[in-house]
């Protein structure tokens, strides 16, 4: 597991590995839940906590199902977190989601002002936080925020794998 801090920092105390727990959980629930959406699209989910640590927002990837090309997992849990919300920043919430966003999705968690991203897998070909590109730390990023990459990353790494090893197959 990495740990990315805004200020460069790869080290972390007791209260980090208390939070890295509560996300293995989260994390979890999140692979229970992309297997069954595994059956019929990528198999990427997404949860907003905010302060508290309630759940504020949830989303799949749904590109197929809508054939939205907007419809990224965590696109999807910022439009319902926003509605919950009744605000478009985030600054003081988390997401977590089984794959390191992509550039489009982390723009819109730049933009949206998101305190802290938790990832899963690591994606070396399109990630926007550190995988390929680290758009976080780019000079035009306006804003700072906590990316907690590798939680569970065998766990997370596997499903995915296995969606597009069926998917080969299927051709």
């Amino acid at each position: 597991m990495r740990y990315i801090f805004e200020n460069g920092n790869s080290n972390y105390d007791e209260q980090e590995e208390i939070n890295i727990l509560k996300y293995s959980r989260w994390m979890n629930s999140i692979l229970s839940r992309s297997e069954e959406i595994g059956k019929v699209e990528l198999p990427i989910c997404s949860i907003i906590l905010d302060e508290r640590g309630r759940c504020i927002g949830r989303g799949v990837n749904k590109r197929n199902l809508n054939n939205d090309p907007l419809g990224h997992a965590e696109i999807m849990a910022l439009r319902q977190a926003s509605l919950i919300k009744n605000d478009w920043r985030f600054n003081e919430c988390i997401i977590i989601t089984n794959l390191e966003p992509c550039t489009m999705c982390a723009s819109a968690l730049i933009q949206a002002r998101m305190g802290k991203v938790v990832f899963g897998a690591y994606d070396k070909k399109r990630g926007g936080l550190g995988g390929s590109i680290d758009l976080s730390k780019h000079k035009s990023s306006h804003h700072k925020m906590e990316i907690v990459g590798g939680v569970l990353e065998d766990e997370c790494s596997k499903i995915l794998q296995l969606w597009f090893k069926k998917l080969r197959t299927r051709k």
